[in-house]
C-alpha cells in the first residue's frame, strides 16, 4: 500500500451515496460504516493469520470483497489503516473495563481475558509493527498506556477488597506483569514453543487466588 497515494477523481474520491433506506433510518449502518468495518476486519484477519507484512491495498480489498480504490478512500495511507485498527482494538478493551466498573471481576477472570489469543496476538503484531513505523509506535504507546491505566484503576478496587498479603503488588505492577506474560506466551506459542507454559499458568492461577484472598 502506498504511503501517500494521490487522490483520484471520480467515484473513489467521493463518499458513497446514502441509500433510500439509510436516509429513512439514520440509525442504520451507513455504507461508509459497513465498508470501513469490512476493511478493518480483513486487515485484522490478515495480521492474525499471516502477520502485518501480508497487509496491502489489493490483498485487503480482495479479502473484504471491495475495490482497492475504496480502501484508499477510507484509509489514504497504510499507517491510517493500522492506527484505525489499533484504535478499534484498544477501545474494545476499554469498553470491557468500563462494563466492569461497578463490579470488578475476580483477578482470575481478568487474567483469562488476557489469554485471549486473537486480541493478544493482534497486539503482539502491533508491537512488531511499531518497531518499523513511527506513527504506529506513537499511537500504540498512547492507546496502550490509556488501557493499562484503566486496568490498574480496576485492580486497585479489587485489591482493596482483599485480605492483607505480604506479596501484594501495586495495581500498576500487577497490570504490567499480567500483560507482559500473556504477550510472551502468545509470541512463543506462535513460534511453536510451549516449554514452561503450563507451569507458568498454574503458578499464576495460584498466585492470583492468593492475592484475591478472603474478602475483608
Amino acid at each position: 500500500m502506498s504511503e501517500s497515494p494521490k487522490k483520484k477523481r471520480g467515484a473513489a474520491s467521493r463518499a458513497p451515496a446514502k441509500t433510500p433506506a439509510e436516509k429513512k433510518n439514520p440509525a442504520s449502518p451507513s455504507k461508509r460504516d459497513i465498508s470501513r468495518k469490512l476493511i478493518l476486519d480483513a486487515t485484522e484477519d490478515l495480521m492474525l493469520k499471516e502477520g502485518y507484512g501480508a497487509v496491502s491495498t489489493r490483498r485487503v480489498a480482495r479479502e473484504a470483497g471491495l475495490k482497492a480504490p475504496l480502501v484508499h478512500y477510507y484509509f489514504p495511507t497504510t499507517d491510517d489503516l493500522y492506527i484505525a485498527l489499533l484504535e478499534r482494538t484498544v477501545n474494545a478493551r476499554l469498553a470491557e473495563i468500563d462494563d466492569d466498573a461497578e463490579t470488578p471481576p475476580p483477578l482470575a477472570a481478568v487474567w483469562q481475558s488476557y489469554q485471549d489469543v486473537e486480541t493478544t496476538g493482534l497486539v503482539v503484531e502491533f508491537m512488531a509493527l511499531a518497531n518499523h513505523r513511527a506513527a504506529v509506535r506513537k499511537a500504540f504507546a498512547r492507546y496502550l498506556e490509556k488501557a493499562r491505566k484503566k486496568r490498574a484503576q480496576q485492580f486497585s478496587r479489587v485489591l482493596a477488597s482483599t485480605g492483607d498479603n505480604a506479596i501484594t503488588p501495586s495495581p500498576e505492577a500487577l497490570a504490567t506483569v499480567l500483560i507482559a506474560i500473556s504477550r510472551s506466551l502468545v509470541m512463543e506459542e506462535r513460534m511453536g514453543m510451549a516449554v514452561g507454559h503450563r507451569e507458568t499458568l498454574e503458578f499464576l492461577d495460584r498466585w492470583l487466588e492468593s492475592l484475591q484472598g478472603p474478602a475483608r
